[in-house]
């Protein structure tokens, strides 16, 4: 039985993908691909795919300033909040936070361990020399700042306590009612 050049292996009927016809047929699907496109595009806006977007009517932001070629690394930076800061300046600004974040700590211990990862950061930043603002902030005192975030939970539990009472005593009991 003698074979065709369009059959192979896969059976009859299917083209060899490296034949002349289907090469042929590749580039005339990339010649036509702009009208299937706009094809899709056309009814796209047809099923009203494309209405109520948000942004629309409104200007374009930053459309008539200077070309940036990383604009879209900045927008992604705006749009996630990803912090990106020399590791002085992340210590900084994490220093300036680091009483709410011991505040939010259950325990003693979780405290601890939080002040003794930041010293170590700090002591391993001021190890190196990888240029950017120097390392200036110093190191926190552990048994200093747990007798403070002591100090400021015992606060907050009688500031609690004291926010109770009054609104105990604000409350009109059943047997303090008066009958009219």
């Amino acid at each position: 039985m003698p074979e065709s050049k369009d059959v192979d292996e896969k059976g009859p009927g299917q083209k060899n993908p490296g034949s002349p016809d289907s090469k042929a047929a590749a580039s005339a699907r990339i010649a036509q691909q702009h009208l299937w496109v706009d094809l899709q595009v056309k009814q796209a806006m047809e099923r009203g795919e494309f209405d109520d977007l948000p942004g629309a009517g409104k200007p374009i932001d930053d459309l008539g300033e200077h070309h940036d070629p990383d604009w879209w690394l900045k927008k992604m930076v705006e749009r996630e909040k990803i912090s990106v800061l020399p590791p002085a300046m992340a210590l900084r600004k994490e220093d300036l936070e680091l009483d709410a974040l011991l505040d939010r700590q259950a325990g003693e211990k979780q405290v601890r361990d939080v002040l003794e990862d930041f010293n170590r950061r700090i002591v391993n930043a001021r190890r190196q020399l990888e240029g950017g603002p120097p390392v200036i902030t110093p190191t926190r005192d552990v048994e200093a700042e747990v007798a403070a975030w002591r100090d400021r939970r015992t606060a907050r539990r009688e500031a609690a306590a004291a926010r109770r009472r009054e609104a105990d005593l604000a409350r009109p009991r059943w047997w303090r009612r008066r009958r009219d």
